[in-house]
């Protein structure tokens, strides 16, 4: 990693792996609703106070500038750094996919505990933060490692207020759910510190 960040624009930057996740988020979820006669939980909306929305408009923000600046990050190509921040990607990637398609399965009378929402309660945020930080290893740049660390802030509290939402909405269902699953996986299950 180099102490001056690179801010170059080329075809082997980071923006190559910006576009699937793109398409999968906002690309995927519309596709296949067609396909699906239930309504689907991926459209259920939680009401969230005025500092929730604040906190995801941040990462909102933080988001759009991480791939803002994907388009001038310059890829290590041949190096241990590209190699391990696509390992980091891809499982990543895997990630977001998996939850797109468990919350398009799932109908919004019930809460996703299946598939990879029996070893995380947030595989989808899980998923996005593994490919920012995967960009940014593969990329060697501490800056963006650095941003999508901060991303991690205002997630965690839109994390803790959908989390809230669904004990509302599922009642004592997803409180069990809580208690049998971690929020990230290899963290601790839901206990008197985690409670939404």
């Amino acid at each position: 990693m180099s102490l001056t960040p690179a801010f170059e624009i080329g075809v082997w930057n980071a923006w190559i792996f910006i576009i699937p996740f793109i398409l999968v988020t906002f690309g995927l979820p519309p596709l296949l609703k067609r396909k699906i006669k239930t309504e689907s939980a991926l459209w259920a909306s939680p009401s969230y106070t005025r500092s929730e929305r604040r906190y995801g408009q941040l990462s909102y923000v933080i988001m759009v500038v991480l791939s803002v600046y994907s388009v001038f990050l310059p890829l290590v190509v041949g190096t241990v750094w590209l190699y391990a921040g696509l390992a980091v990607y891809f499982m990543g990637f895997a990630f977001a996919v998996l939850a797109v398609l468990a919350f398009i399965s799932t109908p919004v009378d019930k809460p996703n505990t299946t598939g990879v929402y029996s070893i995380s309660r947030h595989p989808g945020y899980l998923g996005m933060f593994s490919i920012f930080i995967g960009i940014g290893v593969a990329s060697a740049s501490w800056v963006y490692l650095l941003l999508a660390l901060i991303l991690l802030a205002p997630l965690r509290s839109f994390m803790i207020s959908e989390e809230r939402w669904c004990c509302e909405r599922f009642g004592d269902a997803y409180r069990e759910y809580m208690n049998r699953t971690p929020r990230w996986i290899g963290t601790q299950k839901s206990g008197s510190n985690s409670q939404p």
